[in-house]
């Protein structure tokens, strides 16, 4: 029997693995950090035996009640993750599980990795809309990459779409795949009336070496990128300080910020209503995107999600609310489970790749509801 994680994305600490009933583990913390809650690894053991992995000390990590009714995502291919039988106690998550194969994935979410992650840029810029800009290099020389989908022009409204400020929110670069491929698609009409009227501009990942390295949260110098974005440096967080350059450079009149959240089971957004300028205006075009996603999509509900900040009281550092004020723009932070979707589970596949890749064709198309009044 062996348990690896040398591979893109990996993270795991083997304790023991010398009995499948009580394989016992830890999760890595985030390089120069007390973050921890993402893993991923590969069991290579005998099918057809049932195996115990214990995860252990998970009251220490970033989020413990993101393990409360949580199931673990595993993978023959690494291509279909399905849900596994876990359950979580004491600190302790433990997975059960019989293997049909010798060699079977484990990973907290479906996981998108760095060649992919370039699949996707390059397949984007065959498109004849599209167009990869280099904004600068991370700490570990990784290309920060900018897709522009659009003939850029003063009267079109500039949407901006960042995802993946935290490397382990994977769900944010599926999200984003599927707004790619439906925004690229040449006879769709929701793209064909976006790009008349607009031009995006995507990050697909913000924060590619704590991808690389398998970290929950952080950049390779253990910084929570979306704690940056008041006083980014290039010394820090160079990846935020690169986009936020290139956002005043061109502007932006719509903002979404992609992520992922650890206990709510639910799709919700995170509005900028606590920011300085907050007004009538935003708090409209806030609820006429809301109202379009509620219909567009039953995956999307409007219930549950982050106490709205007070007036006056939005936390400026996080970029929802730093480039609202700035820009004096629609921004949301739009967040999806890592468990389920409470709403409509699935318990088989859980909250998944596939759903996240949907939910970002169903986003664009609520932007349609809101472009022409972005200005």
């Amino acid at each position: 029997m062996r348990i690896s994680s040398n591979f893109d994305s990996g993270n795991i600490k083997v304790i023991s693995a010398e009995q499948p009933h009580d394989i016992q583990l830890e999760i890595n913390k985030d390089n120069n950090s007390d973050f921890f809650q993402w893993f991923h690894f590969r069991l290579e053991s005998t099918p057809f035996v049932e195996h115990k992995l214990h995860i252990n000390k998970l009251a220490e990590s970033a989020y413990p009640e993101g393990w409360d009714d949580y199931q673990a995502v595993a993978s023959y291919d690494r291509q279909t993750w399905f849900r596994v039988p876990t359950e979580y106690k004491d600190g302790q998550l433990v997975i059960n599980f019989e293997p049909e194969y010798s060699h079977t994935f484990f990973a907290y979410f479906a996981p998108y990795s760095y060649e992919r992650h370039l699949d996707l840029l390059y397949r984007a810029q065959s498109h004849d809309a599209c167009q990869i800009q280099t904004l600068g290099q991370t700490i570990d020389g990784r290309d920060m990459s900018l897709l522009v989908i659009g003939e850029p022009s003063e009267t079109k409204k500039k949407i901006w779409i960042t995802a993946r400020q935290h490397p382990g929110e994977t769900m944010a670069e599926w999200f984003v795949e599927g707004l790619l491929e439906k925004l690229m698609d040449d006879e769709d009409p929701h793209a064909a009336a976006l790009l008349s009227k607009s031009v995006f501009y995507i990050v697909p990942n913000m924060n590619p070496d704590g991808s690389v390295r398998g970290h929950l949260r952080t950049n390779a110098n253990g910084v929570n990128l979306n704690r940056e974005w008041q006083t980014p440096s290039i010394e820090n967080s160079p990846e935020v300080y690169y986009v936020l350059e290139k956002m005043r450079e061109v502007g932006l009149d719509m903002y979404l910020d992609i992520h992922g959240d650890e206990a709510l089971p639910y799709n919700f957004v995170a509005g900028s209503e606590g920011i300085p300028s907050y007004d009538a205006r935003l708090e409209s075009l806030e609820n006429q995107f809301k109202d379009a996603l509620l219909t567009i999509t039953p995956d999307f509900q409007d219930v549950y999600g982050y106490p709205k900040d007070e007036p006056g009281q939005a936390n400026l550092t996080v970029a929802s609310c730093a480039v609202g004020e700035e820009f004096k723009a629609l921004a949301y932070t739009i967040e999806m489970p890592f468990k389920d979707n409470a709403d409509l589970p699935d318990p088989h596949y859980g909250w998944s790749d596939r759903r996240s890749y949907q939910f970002g064709q169903d986003t664009l198309a609520a932007i349609v509801k809101v472009v022409d009044n972005l200005r």
